[in-house]
């Protein structure tokens, strides 16, 4: 890529696709081209194909997706896996019609079996059964992995794919009952803390900034309390002031806080998949270790994929400790073990990533305070 090549970044309103969008404004390419919902809906496939013709981008970055947490993914689970395939194909497929000279797709770690050995390398993608709770989801993601996989091999195109681990960042979803678990538990964390200090101004803030279902900042604090409630945020009432009881508020988490996850800040994926789309192509991948095997005196090209991520990673219990002293809550930490823990460890190996010039630098405490920050900024 130069400077003015123009690059389209699918999905450049959301929390990976806005680090991507600033990433390259930084390193001073200056022909981006983004398009909202409103403007170009990736489910229209004649709506996708007319952009591509009349626009002719020289690069893709394949960063919309139908995406959300562990209660969303298991709820919408049509939605997850329908939305998710005609965005992928539409796209990619008019990055051929189009002659695009590189497509970068952007998939999850949750393509990698339930049971995967830790930590997770490329070749366990398809060696067994996915997590239940977001086997829609992970399936989509798949199919867009062997969709590049199957172009490059057949007509010839350079499009790759990498699977970045948990992300959280500017921009992230906060939305209670979409949202990741990072996300989640701050705004659920920081709401028990103003109710613990009968912070009703910084509530109703928070409210506002990002209604629950309906109920905003003008909501009743009958309204309020009883939304909170449902996403696991409690309190009761000192009967004599109508007060909050500082000593009885809790926050619900689900599950039993044992799993394991690894988090990436954003704006560092970000910078893992533009230094890919600088330097690496489909070759420089399809001829990578454990990526080719011979079979029949033939040779196999798979799992040219790319895992992005840390390699590093904590406890659902510890992360949420961590978070409340990060913010300060006095309250009490919750869990509720009849509710699903979904997958018990999603560690990525990143040695590929690693070997291929790219290490992350921002650790998860850190990217905690920065993100917590973010969000009290009304972000």
């Amino acid at each position: 890529m130069n400077k003015t090549s123009k690059i389209y970044v699918a999905g450049h309103l959301g929390l990976v696709g806005s680090a991507l969008w600033k990433n390259l404004l930084s390193k001073g390419y200056t022909n981006l081209l983004g398009r909202t919902l409103t403007e170009l809906n990736l489910l229209d496939p004649q709506a996708v194909n007319i952009f591509f013709e009349k626009e002719k981008p020289e690069y893709v970055i394949l960063a919309a997706a139908k995406v959300g947490g562990i209660v969303a993914n298991n709820i919408y689970r049509g939605q997850f896996i329908y939305e998710n395939l005609v965005i992928q194909a539409n796209v990619i497929h008019a990055s051929y019609l189009n002659n695009v000279k590189k497509l970068l797709f952007l998939g999850s770690t949750c393509i990698y079996p339930r049971d995967s050995p830790q930590p997770m390398k490329e070749e366990c993608l398809l060696t067994g059964p996915l997590e239940y709770t977001n086997e829609p989801y992970a399936i989509a993601k798949i199919a867009g992995i062997k969709l590049c996989e199957s172009y490059n091999l057949q007509y010839g195109t350079n499009f790759i794919s990498v699977m970045p681990t948990n992300l959280y960042g500017p921009n992230d979803n906060f939305n209670l009952e979409t949202s990741h678990v990072l996300p989640a538990l701050i705004r659920k964390i920081h709401l028990g803390k103003c109710l613990a200090e009968n912070n009703w101004k910084a509530i109703r803030i928070d409210l506002d900034n990002r209604p629950i279902e309906g109920v905003q900042g003008n909501s009743s604090e009958v309204e309020i309390l009883d939304k909170l409630s449902k996403y696991g945020i409690t309190t009761k009432l000192v009967s004599d002031s109508g007060e909050t009881d500082p000593k009885s508020v809790k926050v619900e988490i689900w599950g039993t806080g044992t799993p394991f996850r690894e988090f990436l800040w954003s704006e560092e994926m970000a910078d893992a998949c533009v230094f890919l789309m600088e330097n690496i192509d489909f070759a420089d991948v399809s001829s990578f270790n454990h990526a080719t095997v011979e079979q029949s005196g033939s040779k196999e090209i798979r799992n040219t994929h790319i895992n992005i991520g840390t390699g590093e990673e904590v406890s659902i219990r510890d992360l949420a400790y961590l978070i409340k002293d990060t913010i300060g809550f006095k309250g009490e930490i919750v869990f509720n073990s009849s509710k699903p823990d979904g997958t018990l460890r999603k560690l990525t190996d990143p040695t590929k990533l690693h070997k291929l010039g790219w290490h992350h630098k921002i650790k998860t405490e850190d990217g905690i305070n920065k993100l917590y920050r973010w969000y009290l900024g009304g972000g």
